[in-house]
């Protein structure tokens, strides 16, 4: 208790500390904007146009979103490819034949081609057999030490599966490939036991650890082990799976991939690139995105009353990109993408399916909400900023409000964004690997002064 007590008083020291220096921090990492411009740095790895810097290949994926005709930026309707097979058509070559395709996308992603009948059966027997956690490793690595947050664990467990690795420095593709598929099949358990574990030590709720079944899909095991009673319909884990597949890959140049890429290049073991990608893909600007979509329609929804009052929708929205409303970023969140303009075809397929549940769950006005929403934020966004830029839903629009009405907590709704990117992650770290060759080391200019060294009595 003393070495308790002794550590706060100094945490109180460390407070004043920091609030007197802040400001002295603060102005010594402060550079004005107007330098970018004029030294030409392309901020955020982005041109003028809003287009990606290229700094590399990649045979993974591919995002469409606009043409470059004669050096303009011509909107065109957004597609995703997979190793070249279009999203739409894996999709609904999974609904034609009434089964699950999450399995499918890793095992395409990882090798490069779609699998025989018999190569994605023996490829789920594998999962199913490396679904389970070593031994000890949910009582040491998750129970004995919970965390309020799902993604600093899933990261935590990323990194400590180092441990439980024979020969984790071997770097030779085959090790690298049995590990990829150990992370793909253990993800939905760290992130379910991760989340149990908040619930108990955190809400003091009861503690439900539930043991993967063989047979499930990666949809079906992480049903079954968040909620109390195992259960879900099949409709609600082909919904799920949907969201899976949909999230499983975005091109070389999102930002949590970059990330893992660039970590790879170092040489570093498969671990900690995958933790690094987790750690960029926690962010609220990246795959944290569609937590601050609900949070934004919680937040209309208690403002403006009558949800079919379009007229006062409109006057919220407008306030709210004025920075006058929510959290004054000035920020729909959902609208608007990187690369898609007239359209994100994940949006499209998941709009499509939570029109359907919405209809199941007897949330047909709140969906409505959401619609009305997608219609006329464009032309909003248009009037206040004064912006010809060509505006639609992403996929954070609707995921946040697909796991709502699948009964799934917020907590887990990047997490499970996760879930779904590790294959692709891993894909990508792997063509690092093989193909990129070199340290990925893109360059600063240093805008500081040369100063003179004084002596610590001369200061």
């Amino acid at each position: 208790m003393k070495y308790v007590i002794r550590n706060i008083a100094k945490c109180e020291k460390m407070d004043e500390f920091v609030s007197v220096l802040q400001k002295l921090a603060h102005s010594n990492n402060w550079i004005e904007p107007e330098w970018y411009d004029k030294l030409g740095v392309k901020r955020g790895l982005r041109n003028k146009d809003g287009t990606g810097v290229l700094v590399g290949l990649t045979q993974i994926g591919e995002v469409h979103g606009y043409i470059m005709k004669e050096g303009e930026k011509i909107p065109d309707y957004g597609k995703l490819y997979y190793r070249g097979v279009d999203i739409e058509d894996i999709v609904e070559g999974c609904v034609a034949d009434g089964r699950f395709g999450f399995e499918e996308v890793c095992f395409l992603l990882l090798f490069g081609k779609l699998p025989t009948e018999s190569e994605l059966d023996t490829f789920n027997q594998i999962l199913w057999s490396n679904r389970r956690l070593p031994n000890g490793f949910m009582e040491d690595m998750i129970l004995k030490a919970p965390s309020p947050n799902i993604m600093n664990k899933l990261a935590r467990c990323t990194l400590a599966s180092y441990s439980y690795d024979e020969s984790p420095d071997d770097m030779s593709l085959q090790a690298v490939l049995r590990r990829s598929i150990k992370l793909i099949a253990r993800f939905p358990a760290f992130v379910a036991y991760s989340y149990q574990a908040k619930r108990h030590y955190y809400m003091d709720e009861s503690l439900y650890i539930h043991l993967p079944k063989k047979g499930h899909s990666t949809a079906e095991c992480f049903l079954h082990m968040i909620r109390p009673d195992s259960s879900y319909t099949r409709e609600e884990a082909e919904i799920l799976d949907l969201a899976l597949i949909l999230h499983a890959e975005h091109g070389g140049g999102n930002n949590s991939t970059f990330t893992t890429r660039v970590v790879t290049s170092t040489g570093t073991d498969t671990y900690s690139a995958i933790a690094a990608g987790i750690g960029a893909l926690k962010g609220p600007k990246h795959g944290g995105a569609n937590l601050k979509v609900t949070e934004m329609i919680e937040d209309i929804k208690a403002n403006v009353p009558n949800w079919n009052d379009e007229a006062a929708l409109r006057d919220y929205l407008v306030r709210i990109l004025k920075k006058e409303a929510f959290d004054k970023t000035g920020l729909i969140y959902g609208m608007g993408h990187a690369v898609y303009t007239l359209s994100d075809p994940r949006a499209v397929l998941l709009k499509d399916k939570a029109r359907e549940l919405a209809a199941l769950k007897g949330m047909e006005e709140e969906f409505a909400l959401y619609d009305t929403i997608e219609r006329i934020s464009p032309e909003l966004f248009a009037e206040v900023k004064g912006s010809d830029k060509a505006l639609c839903a992403n996929v954070d629009f609707y995921s946040g409000f697909v796991y709502k009405m699948l009964g799934i907590p917020s907590d887990l709704y990047t997490p499970l964004f996760a879930i779904a990117r590790v294959p692709s992650w891993c894909a990508h770290s792997m063509e690092e690997q093989i193909s990129g060759g070199r340290i990925i080391r893109p360059a600063y200019q240093t805008l500081k002064q040369i100063n003179e060294y004084k002596p610590l009595h001369a200061r």
